[in-house]
């Protein structure tokens, strides 16, 4: 069955290597470009290789390994096997200029059962990993980018046909519009403007209310808002990583989600002093409680974000982060994630941003980073550092 066009699979392609560029301006020729691709995805990362090696890109392409493999590996190795980094692997960490990610999973359940603890393991060894890219993305030496495949197992957990996700997907990263890319470009410059305006406010306190939660984060020194950078493919959020000391109150994810084999509905949490006292879910509840003591900052915020409906076509749940995370609908969204924090919203110098500074500003450090959603109708408002209250987002869009 054909699940995309020809000439929509070539658009795709074309938008990913737009947002790779968009997210790190500079490449050059021969640069290295690690593309990582789920097998069900080969048909896209196909033609992603084809068009960067024409371009002049040296080209580490890499399958992802299948359900079958991942599940053997958690559940017969060890703890020194969980905590192995291959050769090579931190070096081709430090060389590679880009990446791009095709996810296009044959299951979403197949670790179900899995020691939560074992995936912590993998997680906190290969954080070095990642720690080494993160610091070659703030020296720009570095960007990434990324999408979703559709997939049987995507659209049965989505609870709707295989050509119907598919449509969701061409319609909400554009691939009927005539030239996909210049659409992205044009959304590009018009968050920019929200971007600006946001900066200009001077905020010191975020207030989040639905009928749901009530929930503050506290912005935090040197702050800048981001998004729709090329970093995600579709991306519409308005995001920054907050001061996680400054968090308080109800925060209430009424969008299911799938993480780690385990499926997890109606997570609500109560932060008090920016950490998570109270943790509960209907479904899934000690799975999160497990994540969410992977490590210290696990229990902490690394990001908070808001998503305007103008934007967005996204109007359906997806079963994924990624689409779900940036839902558009009737009433925009907000999401956090619990973990690791941004550090490119830092509003000055990055590269002189060291782990100590960080640490100093409120920036939280964790090797989970998981976006929780909520869809509800709600008013955010922003406390400004003079004591003025403005209304920042109502109705599912920015009030600029």
């Amino acid at each position: 069955m054909e699940i995309f066009s020809k000439k929509q699979l070539e658009k795709y392609a074309d938008v990913l290597i737009w947002g790779l560029k968009t997210a790190r301006p500079g490449f050059r020729a021969y640069d290295t470009v690690l593309v990582r691709c789920d097998l069900e995805g080969r048909e896209l990362g196909e033609i992603i290789n084809r068009k960067l090696v024409r371009e002049k890109f040296n080209v580490v392409f890499r399958f992802m390994p299948s359900p079958r493999l991942e599940r053997d590996f958690y559940e017969f190795s060890d703890e020194k096997q969980r905590a192995f980094i291959a050769a090579g692997e931190r070096e081709l960490s430090a060389a590679v200029n880009g990446n791009i990610y095709v996810h296009a999973p044959a299951s979403l359940t197949h670790l179900k059962g899995i020691d939560t603890r074992r995936q912590s393991q993998v997680a906190i060894a290969r954080k070095q990993l990642r720690d080494i890219m993160t610091a070659n993305e703030e020296k720009g030496k570095f960007g990434w980018t990324l999408c979703t495949y559709p997939t049987a197992e995507l659209a049965k957990q989505a609870r709707m046909p295989v050509k119907e996700y598919a449509a969701q997907i061409a319609k909400a990263c554009f691939l009927d519009e005539p030239a996909p890319a210049k659409k992205w470009e044009q959304i590009y410059r018009d968050t920019m403007e929200i971007k600006a305006w946001l900066k200009g406010l001077k905020i010191d306190v975020i207030r989040t209310e639905s009928a749901s939660m009530d929930f503050e984060v506290k912005l935090g020194d040197m702050r800048k808002f981001l998004g729709v950078s090329g970093h995600n493919i579709p991306s519409f959020e308005i995001f920054t990583s907050p001061d996680w000391r400054g968090t308080r109150g109800f925060y209430f994810a009424n969008l299911p989600a799938f993480r780690g084999g385990n499926y997890v509905e109606k997570i609500r949490l109560e932060f008090k002093n920016g950490s998570a006292v109270k943790i509960s879910a209907e479904k899934g509840g000690e799975y999160v409680k497990k994540i969410m003591a992977t490590d210290k900052g696990a229990s902490r915020l690394g990001e908070y974000s808001l998503t305007d409906r103008r934007f967005s076509r996204i109007d359906k749940f997806m079963a994924d982060t990624l689409f779900d995370e940036n839902h558009g609908g009737k009433h925009g969204n907000c999401h956090v994630a619990i973990g690791d924090s941004y550090s490119d919203t830092y509003a000055g110098d990055i590269s002189k941003l060291t782990a100590g500074k960080k640490a100093a500003l409120g920036y939280n450090s964790s090797a989970v980073h998981w976006d929780l959603i909520n869809t509800e109708d709600k008013k955010v408002t922003a406390t400004l550092k003079n004591g003025k209250k403005v209304t920042i987002y109502e109705n599912g869009q920015f009030k600029c």
